[in-house]
């Protein structure tokens, strides 16, 4: 009789603490794992965007402000076409340099913050440009310049990816590359009218002083996320350590967002569409259309004007295809490849590099699809990329179009200078015509590159 409650109490005991030590882990995966609610779209996610990307417009002024001023600067600091070059080059290549660090800043700190530093910097850089007369200092700010302008393009399709639904997106990223445009079209419009009227240093200063306005919409009335995502999408509110301990590395990640094919493909389609219009009006269009076409600056200004409107309606039709089936991405950067390449191609193989007006128009309404197509880019990352490291993704692809950019100006640059050795005076339509010719290079390079990785993406 007493052997039996023996044997019955660790029969009893042993499935005891098994029981207890259950209970306590079964509901920490539940936080981390439950998924986010649906963005709720909506007046409010219209009235988040609006101010998030009312500062992609100021930067976009910021960024094209030199492509109306790059004769008067030629003038102000006593420079040749490749110095000149360099202020476009210095700036992309910051920018391109900062995509993967703002990535990574947006993905960890959030959009609203580093769109507070993003107004912060080209501000600044704008300020010191426009008391710069030297060319070492005005080099210098326009670095700066180029910092901030990063900061703003990924930190606005964060703030959209948060607030729309995931079918709304692809139309919202092309609607925020056309409200860029109409700061394009600020720039083309009112700055030039400006910068002949009242002057370098006024002109500048004022386009600085826009930041005050833009840095306070921003930090009164703009939200990360909609208030009932909170939660979801900043957990580390609840469980900081948890969550500091779950984030991977930033070199595990930007590896991550590499290895995806969708990731490289989605750059190239960035590099190779993006850089023929942003080359012409960053820079080299109103020296081009003025030197080398024999247009006034007005003639040329309206002709950079219908640039930044052609870009804009081919941003919402794009939009528009995008939002209805994602298989005409392929179709639609293809169509603009090609299409840009047969238009320069007749441009400058015309007879003494003078062609008619029509055929200037007809290629600038071409380059007008260029940026519109190179979002499609950036569609591919957001499609193939977790929520987690999009900011890191879209950084990655966002280099792309302006890495094509730098090379280009400067390949433009160094070849009419040699073209060219009497002096930026000199620049002759032969000059333009060769030069103009370095844009094959990269625009062969990247349609290969696309052509080999569209093979690894469903496209």
């Amino acid at each position: 009789m007493t052997v039996e409650p023996d044997r019955s109490a660790p029969s009893l005991s042993v499935p005891a603490p098994r029981s207890t030590a259950e209970p306590p882990a079964a509901p920490t995966p539940v936080p981390v794992t439950a998924p986010a609610p649906a963005p709720p779209g909506g007046r409010a996610a219209w009235l988040a965007w609006s101010i998030g990307v009312s500062v992609y417009i100021l930067a976009v002024i910021h960024r094209t402000s030199l492509g109306v001023a790059g004769l008067d600067a030629a003038d102000r600091f006593g420079i040749g076409a490749s110095a000149l070059s360099t202020f476009s080059i210095l700036q992309v290549l910051v920018y391109a340099a900062m995509q993967i660090p703002v990535g990574l800043l947006v993905d960890r700190f959030g959009p609203r913050r580093v769109l507070l530093l993003g107004v912060l910097l080209l501000s600044a850089g704008q300020l010191a440009f426009a008391f710069s007369s030297a060319f070492g200092p005005a080099l210098a700010s326009r670095a700066v310049l180029g910092c901030g302008d990063a900061m703003t393009f990924i930190s606005v399709l964060r703030i959209a990816a948060r607030w729309f639904p995931a079918a709304r997106n692809p139309f919202v990223a092309q609607l925020t590359g056309l409200a860029g445009m109409g700061g394009n079209l600020v720039t083309t419009v009112v700055l030039a009218r400006a910068l002949h009227s009242e002057g370098w240093t006024p002109t500048f200063t004022a386009i600085a002083l826009l930041g005050v306005v833009v840095f306070a919409l921003v930090a009164l009335f703009l939200q990360d996320t909609p208030p009932h995502q909170e939660a979801a999408v900043r957990p580390d509110a609840a469980r900081p350590d948890a969550v500091r301990a779950a984030r991977p590395k930033v070199g595990r990640q930007v590896l991550a967002c590499w290895r995806e094919p969708g990731t490289r493909l989605g750059l190239w389609i960035h590099f190779t569409t993006q850089f023929p219009g942003n080359a012409f009006g960053l820079l080299w269009g109103l020296p081009y259309l003025v030197q080398a076409q024999g247009m006034s600056r007005a003639g040329a200004g309206g002709l950079l004007t219908l640039l930044v409107l052609s870009n804009m309606t081919f941003g919402f039709v794009f939009g528009r295809l995008l939002s209805a089936s994602a298989r005409a991405r392929m179709p639609i950067v293809l169509t603009v490849i090609v299409t840009t390449a047969l238009g320069w191609a007749l441009v400058l193989a015309w007879p003494g590099g003078h062609p008619p007006t029509w055929l200037l128009v007809g290629i600038i309404l071409v380059m007008g699809s260029n940026g519109p197509a190179s979002l499609v880019g950036l569609d591919y990352a957001r499609a193939r990329n977790p929520a987690e490291r999009l900011g890191t993704a879209s950084g990655i692809v966002n280099m792309g179009g302006f890495i094509g950019t730098m090379i280009t100006l400067f390949g433009i640059g160094v070849l009419l200078d040699a073209l060219s050795p009497d002096g930026a005076g000199a620049y002759s339509a032969t000059a333009f015509r060769w030069a103009f010719c370095w844009q094959y290079v990269p625009l062969a390079v990247g349609t290969a590159m696309i052509l080999r990785l569209r093979r690894k993406v469903a496209a």
